[in-house]
């Protein structure tokens, strides 16, 4: 009796033989070819899922980007209403839920890479232009919630300007995550971190 084989789950292995192609060789040199030989398939059983490149580049930009909204659900909902903790504890858990951004350890390291190598591949692709900018999107929604939460709880420093400090967070956090992965020897985890928290330190009465 042939082996009955998970589609979905077959696409999830594809996706994360593509992710460490692309983290180990970068965007430009990750192929259809290459992508089988990491995923230990055929090219042949590739296609059956994929007709093409193009297509195996959007689900696996797509799936990076659920993967990580859902991981950041699920912390926005562990956390809760942010005026149930102490100020100081507040801050932290702000700084930790943005940290899920940033290239912190090897699975966050390589998150941040194929985000890097998608995006820029998209400025010349319109193929994956909408989900570059869903991407922007993405990180100004979770840096709008988290200034909403504080402000909540009363500790955003009044008369702050909303849309500029949304921006300015959320361009913090992008810089940060691609010096990172760029510069890790000039901007390390630790130094991220300090950045961060100080940022949002300053954000408060």
């Amino acid at each position: 009796m042939p082996k009955q084989v998970d589609p979905e789950a077959r696409r999830r292995h594809v996706v994360d033989a593509l992710f460490r192609v692309v983290v180990r060789d970068g965007l430009q040199r990750t192929s259809l070819r290459a992508v089988a030989d990491e995923a230990a398939l055929n090219i042949g059983s590739l296609r059956h899922y994929f007709s093409g490149q193009q297509e195996l580049m959007r689900f696996a930009m797509g799936s990076m980007l659920e993967r990580v909204a859902a991981r950041l659900v699920d912390r926005v909902e562990e956390i809760g209403e942010l005026i149930d903790y102490p100020r100081r504890q507040q801050l932290a858990l702000c700084t930790d839920l943005l940290a899920e951004l940033l290239p912190l350890d090897a699975r966050r390291r390589a998150e941040v890479t194929v985000f890097l190598d998608f995006n820029t591949a998209a400025r010349t692709d319109p193929s994956l232009a909408d989900l570059s900018r869903q991407t922007a999107e993405g990180v100004r929604d979770l840096v709008r919630r988290i200034l909403d939460r504080l402000e909540d709880a009363g500790t955003l420093r009044p008369g702050l300007d909303r849309a500029l400090e949304t921006e300015r967070l959320a361009s913090l956090v992008d810089g940060l995550g691609m010096n990172g992965v760029l510069h890790p020897e000039v901007l390390d985890p630790d130094d991220c971190l300090a950045v961060l928290r100080a940022h949002l330190k300053g954000l408060t009465r």
